[in-house]
């Protein structure tokens, strides 16, 4: 018993494999982070796992976009192979005394590989039957994909080694009488190196044999090792392969074509990674660590001096004014801006708004009138969004479109209504024929997320060199515009509009008034993006009796930027900004001194209830002359007052992260019951206003639908069920009634 295990012990896949373990660990991260993002355990929360598992080409998961994924698998696998074999083929010399050694290395390093590989495809069969509703022909098509693309890399890359390798005799032997010839292929410093090597019995061969290392020619281990090296240059060669694909497609990304599903752009990320670690330590040996602190002080110095600046910008403002100062953006300039002669300014221009939306309707009633305030979170807020407001103005023949006099909110839910307003605004004109029909809402569930890691992976590595013209004006291409477009694309050019192209029908009354926010990360305040003048908005009306120091508390975007061409700035930017959600989409700097800095609008308030109560309080008088009923109809992706899962310090992990992100974790209902009281703010209207919420509720609690830019079908499947359920189906009945 003892001797069978000895020989397992000796096995040189066993070898390797617990070597791995006890030498240069950092290779492990990438595939423990794999492992973590497939099963769940690692950004869960953004939808990373089906990067790999609902891998997308051209919009579809299927047979290519799995043939793509596997590819860039198989380029992983070698890079991976590569990088060990560089590090540690100094402790199996006896491995220069075969031919195809590097074959026979990838042989019996593949432990890993393949026990990741099976875990893989269990995961990913589940995932694709069950999550994405593919039959069983399907969901084998796709593995057949999978495969066939890591096959055939794998053999690509393995008929390059084969071409250049060369065995023992011919790279050695043949010139060992000559001194100097042995100096240039074994160099002074492996003379004097004491081996670390591995003691293994036996290994497989090329064609899966079991051999003895006792049967190789005997030949001194530096001698071997030195064989050896000859291997690594060509073997960086793979390496470098991988960062120019990543440069060609991050260059490229414009063609459709040539944007690869975005878990294969990642795996190329992490074949460049690992293909700098062998880099760093085939050429600077024991200066490594060095290596590594020059690096990360470069890099330092480089973002410092903005020669690498990680922000986004607002596509279509100008951030190069000449003609006239740089907006200053400091307490004493806000102060002063917004004014109290602006504030009434703005309220009349708002009242005349009002009238004019007033005048649809007969004099003879008093028209109910809407307020619509939505939730941020990701595609499937916006999903959510979008069914919600079609299926109850539809059922209301428009009334919810034309009595909505003010929509806003955070983040995906503006995305949803920002798009239903411009369906219905299109149909309007005549543009579409059916603002109900189901594409639309199939169009707003469309993948986002890989555009946006796509570009997270390549086109941001080239970023300060990748220019593009928007409006006349160039800019820097990151993974906030490849969002942008890849919207645009989603929704068939719906949301290729400005801010200013609906400046005219809000003013108008024709279509509701929409005020997109962002918040200034700087201090907190609300950054609102609207095509109407908003002053009123950004301080409570108290506020204006406190000269001295007003409590502005949000800036007016299209005023305090009037010189920057504001009215200019795409609609697919303003809700990117809204929806700018930590490490998934770059910060938007704006220009001003000092810069302010956006992010998710989600991060002040995820449902939109402050805008829209400081809106209704404003007009709170001219609303109880002129209209009926007074709706709040707020559309949310959670429920309200839900009594969530207790937190349980179940691990030392548990017991020592939680603290830190308990606030994090419960920042919606945190919000929640913190504008709970704001609405008892008008109680002489407390007979006509009324508070409606349409929550999604999931099938199953632990199985809701991901917060993230991409939606299983199972998952959309559950978003529109959830408009049957009856706490819903009684909100959209009192809704109805409001609405006589």
């Amino acid at each position: 018993m003892l001797n069978f295990i000895n020989k397992i012990y000796r096995f040189l896949p066993v070898q390797l494999l617990l070597l791995h373990f006890r030498k240069y660990q950092l290779l492990l991260f990438f595939w423990v982070l794999l492992i973590a993002t497939l099963s769940g355990n690692f950004a869960a929360h953004f939808g990373a796992s089906t990067l790999f598992l609902a891998p997308e080409y051209l919009g579809e998961i299927n047979f290519v976009s799995m043939f793509f994924l596997g590819s860039t698998m198989a380029i992983f696998i070698m890079s991976w192979n590569i990088t060990t074999f560089i590090i540690h083929s100094h402790r199996v010399p006896f491995l220069g005394a075969t031919r195809h050694a590097f074959l026979k290395y990838c042989i019996n390093n593949a432990i890993i590989p393949l026990a990741f590989l099976i875990f893989y495809s269990v995961i990913s069969i589940r995932f694709q039957y069950v999550d994405e509703h593919a039959s069983i022909f399907g969901t084998i098509l796709m593995q057949l994909g999978f495969y066939s693309g890591l096959v055939l890399f794998l053999f690509f890359s393995f008929a390059y080694f084969f071409r250049v390798d060369r065995d023992l005799f011919k790279a050695v032997l043949s010139t060992i009488t000559n001194p100097s010839v042995i100096r240039g292929i074994i160099p002074y410093d492996s003379l004097d190196v004491e081996f670390d090597m591995i003691r293994a019995n036996t290994f497989l061969s090329e064609t899966l044999h079991l051999e003895r290392t006792g049967d190789l020619e005997n030949y001194h281990p530096r001698l071997l090792s030195a064989v050896l090296r000859r291997h690594h240059r060509n073997a960086i060669t793979a390496t470098i392969f991988a960062l120019l694909l990543l440069f060609v497609l991050g260059a490229f990304s414009e063609h459709p074509r040539l944007r690869i599903p975005a878990g294969g752009s990642f795996l190329l990320l992490f074949t460049v990674m690992t293909g700098l670690v062998g880099a760093m330590k085939y050429f600077l040996k024991t200066w490594e660590l060095m290596g590594w602190v020059f690096i990360v002080l470069l890099l330092s110095v480089m973002v410092h001096w903005k020669i690498f600046d990680l922000r986004s910008i607002a596509y279509g403002l100008d951030y190069k004014t000449k003609q006239l100062p740089v907006t200053s953006y400091e307490y004493d300039s806000v102060k002063h801006f917004f004014n109290e002669a602006r504030y009434v300014q703005d309220e009349q221009k708002g009242l005349d708004r009002l009238n004019q939306w007033r005048t649809k309707f007969s004099t003879e009633t008093k028209p109910p009138l809407v307020i619509i305030s939505v939730s941020g979170g990701g595609t499937r807020a916006a999903y959510w969004t979008f069914a919600a407001l079609q299926r109850l103005d539809s059922l209301c023949k428009g009334k919810i479109f034309s009595n909505t006099v003010l929509m806003t909110g955070a983040s995906g839910g503006m995305i949803g209504a920002a798009y239903w307003r411009s369906i219905h605004m299109a149909a309007m004109q005549g543009k579409i024929s059916n603002p109900y029909n189901s594409r639309y809402q199939a169009n707003i569930g469309k993948d986002l997320l890989n555009a946006i890691i796509f570009s997270f992976a390549c086109v941001d590595i080239i970023s300060p060199f990748n220019k593009i013209s928007v409006s006349g004006r160039i800019y820097t291409k990151d993974r906030g515009y490849s969002m942008e477009e890849e919207l645009i694309r989603n929704t068939e050019g719906v949301l290729d509009a400005k801010l200013g192209d609906f400046q005219k029908p809000e003013a108008e009354g024709t279509i509701p008034q929409m005020i997109i926010n962002g918040t200034i990360i700087d201090d907190g305040r609300r950054l609102m993006m609207s095509a109407q003048p908003i002053a009123f908005l950004t301080q409570p009306a108290y506020a204006l009796r406190d000269t001295a120091n007003p409590p502005i508390d949000a800036i007016d975007f299209a005023s305090f930027f009037a010189h920057q061409q504001p009215f200019n700035l795409r609609l697919s930017t303003a809700l990117r900004m809204n929806a700018t959600f930590p490490y998934i989409l770059p910060v938007v700097k704006m220009p001003c001194k000092p810069q302010m800095n956006i992010m998710d609008a989600g991060l002040r308030d995820n449902f939109g209830t402050e805008v829209a109560l400081r809106y209704f309080f404003v007009f709170r008088k001219w609303m109880a002359e002129n209209v009926g009923n007074i709706i709040f109809l707020q559309i949310r992706d959670t429920r309200e007052n839900e009594v969530l899962p207790s937190t349980e310090e179940s691990s030392l992990g548990a017991m020592l992260i939680d603290p830190l992100t308990v606030i994090e974790n419960k920042w919606e209902p945190f919000q929640s019951y913190a504008q709970g009281y704001i609405k008892d703010m008008t109680p002489e209207l407390s007979n006509r206003v009324h508070f409606i919420t349409l929550s999604y509720f999931p099938k199953e609690i632990k199985k809701s639908a991901a917060l993230n830019f991409h939606l299983t079908s199972r998952e959309k499947q559950d978003l529109l069920q959830s408009l049957y359920n009856p706490t819903n189906e009684a909100a959209i009945k009192t809704t109805l009634e409001l609405l006589q």
